[in-house]
């Protein structure tokens, strides 16, 4: 059992959860941080899938969201200018989440011979 974790923080950080209640923007930017992503607090790590980081934000703003109301809407953002794609990690986010002690690092693009993440999340075959 991990003594940290970054969904308790999130959720009892006054400060986050106003962000999140206050911008659609933030939220979605935050859900985006969380997926494809691995936190790190004390040499601990989190993780999030996609579904579970949709429902944490969902569950932060407490406005009757499910994770549906975030899931995948990092992609083809291009109607919504300020939403980023799963896995990008903004810099207000990542500000956000170092004053709270946590540090973010990407999965490795190349995860074994001949296996590469794809832009949707998922994994192809490579050359």
């Amino acid at each position: 059992m991990n003594t940290y974790d970054l969904e308790h923080d999130l959720m009892n950080t006054n400060w986050i959860v106003e962000k999140c209640k206050k911008s659609d923007t933030y939220a979605q930017n935050l859900y985006s941080a969380m997926c494809n992503n691995r936190f790190f607090k004390n040499n601990e790590e989190w993780t999030a899938s996609w579904r579970m980081a949709g429902g944490i934000v969902a569950d932060i703003r407490g406005v009757g969201e499910d994770y549906m109301s975030f899931y995948c809407s990092g992609i083809g953002c291009d109607h919504i200018p300020e939403y980023v794609p799963e896995s990008v990690v903004t810099d207000e986010i990542r500000e956000d989440l170092l004053k709270l002690g946590w540090t973010i690092k990407s999965y490795e693009p190349r995860l074994n011979p001949g296996i590469y993440r794809n832009d949707w999340g998922g994994y192809d075959a490579g050359e």
